[in-house]
């Protein structure tokens, strides 16, 4: 038996598209447990077990439903967390049956994300067992080294420091395809999921903070010019800088416009068929 743990905040719009996807690519039979809130609360019949308590912490929901799970599931069962705007684009079995052969655990590592290191649940794949036996912890806390220079942490930081205390060999699942020129949303990993980004939550990222502005900034010569003055500005000065100037607002419209143009396209079938 496959159990899945995902959450939905707030809005509905990808529980149709992740539960399609799901029936399409899972053929081992399979349960999903998930956290709702808002218009997704009007869904809770839609899956196997399905909680509404107004918990804010993405982490905390994650646990709790592993929890959960690991109420009535077997050891040997798989245990799949992950993200509600991700979903299986190829059937999964296989790959995921052969790795936990050779691996107790794998989950997309977004390392294109200023240089993250944890595993990411956006896809993370174990057994029941093994996340018992190693008491599994998606909280942020552990950190690690940015290819920005600094030090940070975010959910799955925990499970990293877990992995590397017990000295466990995970497998990072990479991105391998994007739907688009972004390079942290719209993302394909392992040539098996794909994982929207920000579908939950306004789209504007570490990632987006620490790119060049061309395209953003216009005319082209400022935005090389405001690239080559920030080049050595730390992070979190940038970000001031970005807020002073507005560009975080003209990053975020632009990303809304992307991330709503691709999702309309994802209803109607047009990429994964």
């Amino acid at each position: 038996m496959i159990y899945i743990a995902t959450v939905h905040w707030e809005t509905d719009k990808w529980i149709d598209i992740q539960l399609k996807y799901f029936k399409r690519n899972i053929n081992q039979p399979y349960r999903v447990f998930a956290f709702l809130s808002g218009d997704a609360c009007k869904h809770k019949d839609k899956f196997y077990f399905a909680c509404c308590e107004p918990i804010t912490e993405h982490a905390i929901k994650l646990n709790l439903l592993a929890r959960f799970i690991s109420l009535q599931a077997n050891d040997e069962d798989i245990l799949i967390f992950i993200d509600g705007d991700a979903f299986p684009v190829k059937p999964i079995d296989s790959f995921v049956t052969l790795t936990l052969k050779q691996y107790p655990v794998a989950a997309i590592r977004r390392t294109e994300n200023i240089g993250d290191l944890q595993p990411h649940p956006s896809f993370c794949f174990t057994t029941v067992g093994f996340w018992k036996s190693i008491e599994g912890d998606w909280k942020e806390g552990y950190e690690w080294e940015t290819t920005a220079g600094t030090h940070r942490t975010d959910v799955g930081g925990n499970l990293l420091k877990i992995l590397i205390d017990l000295k466990i060999d995970w497998l990072p699942l990479e991105r391998t395809s994007q739907l688009t020129n972004h390079g942290l949303m719209f993302g394909i990993y392992a040539d098996l999921v794909y994982h929207h980004g920000a579908g939950f939550r306004e789209p504007l990222s570490m990632y987006d903070r620490t790119k060049s502005l061309v395209g953003i900034v216009k005319p082209k010569f400022v935005a090389k010019l405001l690239d080559l003055l920030l080049c050595n500005v730390s992070v979190k000065n940038r970000f001031r800088i970005h807020r002073l100037l507005g560009i975080g607002e003209r990053i975020n419209y632009q990303n809304q416009r992307l991330s709503q143009s691709i999702h309309e396209k994802i209803i109607t079938d047009e990429f994964f068929v």
